[in-house]
């Protein structure tokens, strides 16, 4: 067969893996055939099966497939077909439990206990827990990237063949009811030494004979040879738990065992049964039982199927221990992570024994860099050295985590947790393979015995601690205190109020205009947003910009002003002012988006906006910042016709070389500079020079916050041509511009 690879965790993967078919894969008329139901959400992975099984025979009976792509599709046919030998289930489809669900439905409502039912997740972390394996009789389990085209082949035949037992020996109630409660009971056991001991009590009630027997698994020693060892013993070998198999007195158990390991299968003596157990790559399973008589007919065909069931419950035993470990243990360092810490400090929370506690979160500073610059495998190594320091240099008692790529979370008294006790695990520098690696670290700290709530508020505290340290300094540290949350709370609150308000259309763009100061006529006017709750106050855009900009909604709402604008430009020259010109602001979230230049194409054709009557604002750090990448996009800009004009000019810094390569058609005094005009102490002197430097460069000028006749007088005075502000009009809705306009027309 060809390979079959798929790159997303939810599929199949089918590798170059031989099976051995048989026949010519035609279905004739005749309905001796193996049912096998697919039950998945998404479609590939019922052609990955079905490809995978084509042409397949199995006890010389080919398989025909049932598909079924959501839980009530699957009850519908299991009501119509009375005789499906195997079920392979998805675990999460429609909800996360949807599959233990159809289970419970399959079990317990429909009565079916001879189906075989194979749960299959592409999320191993949507896995059923053992307390979830134990309440539903579920044969097998595989994550799907583990399960390669040979692997399906051998569970799917192993389940057919447990089927095939089961309905052969129905008559046989008695025993098929002593398995099931076997195989429940075994499954509420926790661990695998609980687990391989209850196997040979379970087989002894089964076959009614006394509990001699032991369980062995093989192992791999240094020398690549293969032992076994004995990990689970009752009866007359009770005294040989965690003995090597040849050490005890009779070499023929040994032989035996050994042998049905290597020919995979049970071996029945006259006086003896010797099981194999299907394992992993790894390990392989086997008992050996003292029976002092032969077997009989139900006897053997019991004890199949029962170690078929064995078998599945190993690789179910083994599989959550994995996902446990995965789930709550960190896989590099093997410390508890981020979920287990959350736990641990629940549990500290509720306990009144504990001394005063303090939970740390340490961030060691620019670890990207040092990862990127010498490479991920000697990052992995600084970490766990790392760990190993804080684990064996703060103190006995406390709990260390990795929470995070590069953040390590601690548990534990105030006196050993304390910020100076914690950056003094930074000030020697860590050896990596003969090289000294000096790191910083920042530390945001939160007092349990101040805090109300549970492990993950605690968590997010300390985050909160963390990353205002970060901010303020790095190598530095802060604990987390109330007016933190508050402010974050606050500023949260805003932020769902604010995408509320933009789709409960709360939002409004108000137009300020732009006039000529010689003949105050208008030339143009600037779209400004505007916030007007339900309750008819304003929340000023200086407050909600910076959180629409935090959050990412700046993307949509700049997209929904710039449209406004260019729809409110097309109305106002139907009026007559064809060469009116409308400003629109533009955040420095905007302009890095990716998508920037392609959504104003957008605007712009979908709204039949004259382009060069469009003007976009930036602000003059803006102008400054990547000048490669940000003259690019100027260009670009400027080649849909649109104008640029910086905002605030002369609050920044500029570079006048680097301004003279930017495609910048105006500049915009700021206020502060139209406001000092009048005064005598400081006078016109920057907001002359800016308009000598636009002349000097042949861009235009217009000063913004024009309040007063004087302020109109000295910039028109000193070649100033164009203003904005009360002086000459406030911000209006667009049916007042309109107004406004009429009565500003030239006769």
């Amino acid at each position: 067969m060809g390979k079959l690879v798929s790159h997303s965790e939810d599929d199949l993967v089918f590798l170059d893996e031989t099976v051995r078919v048989s026949g010519d894969g035609k279905l004739g008329a005749s309905s001796d055939v193996w049912q096998v139901m697919i039950i998945d959400d998404d479609a590939d992975v019922h052609s990955a099966t079905t490809f995978a099984l084509s042409n397949v025979e199995i006890q010389n009976r080919p398989l025909a497939f049932l598909h079924a792509y959501s839980a009530e599709q699957a009850r519908e046919i299991l009501a119509k077909e009375p005789h499906i030998a195997v079920i392979l289930l998805d675990v999460v489809m429609e909800q996360q439990d949807e599959g233990l669900q159809l289970v419970h439905y399959i079990r317990d409502v429909l009565h079916r206990a001879e189906v075989r039912i194979i749960l299959r997740t592409g999320q191993p972390g949507y896995a059923p827990e053992i307390d979830a394996i134990q309440q539903f009789d579920i044969n097998d389990y595989k994550t799907k990237s583990e399960l390669t085209r040979i692997k399906l082949y051998t569970v799917v035949t192993a389940a057919i063949r447990s089927y095939e037992q089961i309905c052969t020996i129905n008559s046989s109630s008695s025993g098929l009811d002593m398995i099931l409660r076997a195989s429940t009971e075994l499954m509420a056991l926790q661990t695998f030494e609980e687990f391989t001991t209850g196997v040979i009590t379970q087989i002894a009630r089964l076959l009614s004979l006394p509990p001699d027997g032991l369980f062995c698994i093989q192992e791999q020693l240094h020398n690549q040879e293969n032992a076994l060892f004995i990990v689970a013993a009752a009866g007359k070998y009770s005294d040989l738990i965690n003995h090597p198999l040849s050490s005890i007195e009779d070499a023929s158990i040994d032989k035996t065992l050994t042998r049905a390991l290597h020919e995979k299968r049970n071996i029945y003596g006259r006086e003896f049964t010797a099981l194999h157990f299907t394992g992993n790559a790894f390990r392989n399973f086997a008992a050996f039982f003292r029976t002092e008589r032969p077997l009989n007919d139900i006897e053997l065909r019991l004890l199949e199927v029962f170690c078929s069931n064995i078998s599945v419950g190993l690789a179910n035993i083994s599989l959550v221990t994995r996902l446990h470990n995965s789930a709550f243990y960190d896989s590099l360092t093997k410390l508890p992570n981020r979920t287990r810490l959350k736990e641990i400090i629940d549990e500290n929370l509720i306990s009144t024994k504990n001394q005063p506690t303090t939970l740390a979160l340490i961030d060691i500073d620019h670890f990207a860099e040092t990862n990127d610059t010498l490479g991920h495998q000697f990052g992995d190594l600084l970490l766990l050295a790392v760990a190993t320091r804080l684990q064996s240099r703060l103190g006995d008692r406390l709990i260390v985590a990795r929470v995070g790529g590069d953040t390590f979370g601690v548990l534990g008294d105030d006196i050993q947790v304390n910020p100076a006790a914690v950056l003094a695990q930074f000030e020697r520098p860590f050896s990596i393979d003969g090289q000294d690696v000096q790191l910083s670290a920042t530390v945001g700290l939160v007092r349990l015995s101040e805090h109300k709530g549970r492990g993950v508020e605690a968590l997010k505290n300390a985050h909160i601690a963390l990353k205002r340290a970060k901010h303020q300094q790095r190598t530095g540290h802060l604990y987390f205190s109330r007016n933190m949350g508050i402010d974050i709370r606050e500023r949260v609150n805003m932020m769902h109020a604010l995408r509320a308000a933009f789709e409960e259309r709360h939002l409004s763009v108000v137009y300020q205009p732009q006039v000529d100061m010689a003949t105050r006529m208008p030339v143009g006017a600037e779209a400004l947003l505007r916030w007007t709750t339900e309750d008819g106050s304003s929340i000023p855009p200086s407050r909600f910009i910076p959180i629409a900009e935090y959050s990412g909604l700046i993307i949509e709402l700049g997209e929904w002003v710039l449209r406004q604008a260019c729809q409110e430009l097309v109305r106002v020259q139907r009026l007559g002012f064809t060469d009116f010109m409308v400003s629109v602001n533009v955040s420095q979230v905007q302009f890095r988006h990716p998508h920037f230049l392609s959504m104003l194409r957008n605007a712009l054709h979908d709204t039949n906006a004259p382009p060069h009557c469009i003007e976009l604002e930036i602000t003059e750090s803006m102008a400054m910042e990547e000048p490669d990448a940000l003259i690019k996009l100027l260009d670009q800009i400027t080649a849909t016709g649109v104008s640029i004009a910086i905002d605030d000019f002369g609050t920044g810094f500029s570079s006048l070389s680097h301004l003279q390569k930017l495609s910048v058609d105006r500049l915009k005094i700021d206020r502060a500079f139209v406001t000092e005009i009048t005064d005598s102490s400081r006078g016109s002197s920057i907001a002359e020079m800016i308009i000598q430097l636009g002349r000097n460069l042949e861009l235009d000028i217009i000063a913004e916050g024009v309040e007063d006749e004087r302020q109109a007088e000295i910039l028109t005075a000193l070649g100033c041509p164009m203003g904005q502000g009360y002086l000459f009009a406030k911000p209006m809705t667009s049916d007042a511009l309109h107004s406004w306009l009429g009565n500003h027309k030239q006769i």
